[in-house]
């Protein structure tokens, strides 16, 4: 058998990928978009957070706001309710709206129609900014309103809710009942405040005032075309 002679050993040298100069110029675009993404973001919601911080923290005269903030605020959940017209929305739809609200049974007794009474007249004595302002009854219980209670509640929106499902957003003060109060709704959807119970309207409006002085550089009346507007005109 013949013996085949040594061979040098050989050495293969492989090319190192070459820098793909295309990839970086992506990659540098992609960077490049994310930062005017986030600079967009921070524009968009300068004037909501200018806005909350005319009124939070930079009080004029020193005075306090009447109602008590709800820290953190409570964003509307899905829930499932429905409108006076037997029509079922999830109450997101409600944004883009301040919302003034006040909760009862459908039976309403003599606090839930005062309730309603003061809703109408803070809502009234807005003027000409009553219309970024919805009143809104959340009606529990299966007791449907009366004929002269849906004729006196007819700008109001009226949604029917599950009592349990709402008690999971919307809290009373200690001792007090879940509708014991008045609990205001920003144009975000946040809940961020609640009235005592038995309130001073006064004091009530001057908030509301407030709020809407600070805020109307960046909330208009009328919600976006997705929403539901029901009595609000």
């Amino acid at each position: 058998m013949a013996h085949k002679p040594d061979e040098p050993l050989t050495l293969t040298v492989h090319n190192m990928p070459s820098f793909d100069a295309n990839r970086a110029e992506d990659a540098a675009k992609t960077r490049r978009g994310r930062w005017m993404m986030l600079g967009l973001l921070l524009v968009c919601a300068a004037p909501v957070i200018a806005s909350y911080f005319t009124y939070y923290v930079v009080r004029p005269e020193g005075k306090r706001n009447y109602g008590e903030l709800i820290t953190p605020q409570r964003p509307i959940p899905a829930l499932v309710v429905t409108d006076a017209q037997g029509v079922q929305h999830p109450l997101t739809h409600w944004k883009d709206q301040w919302l003034l609200i006040s909760v009862a049974d459908g039976a309403c007794d003599a606090a839930c129609q005062q309730h309603l009474y003061w809703q109408r007249q803070l809502r009234e004595t807005l003027g000409k900014e009553k219309d970024r302002l919805d009143w809104v009854w959340l009606r529990t219980g299966s007791t449907a309103p009366s004929a002269e209670l849906k004729a006196a509640t007819e700008k109001a929106e009226v949604l029917a809710v599950d009592a349990a499902a709402l008690a999971l957003w919307l809290e009373p003060a200690p001792g007090q009942r879940l509708e014991d109060h008045l609990y205001l709704v920003d144009p975000i959807g946040n809940w961020m405040m609640r009235f005592p119970a038995q309130p001073d309207l006064k004091q009530v409006k001057r908030d509301l005032d407030r709020l809407l002085r600070a805020s109307a550089f960046w909330d208009t009346a009328g919600r976006l075309p997705k929403a539901v507007s029901g009595g609000s005109q």
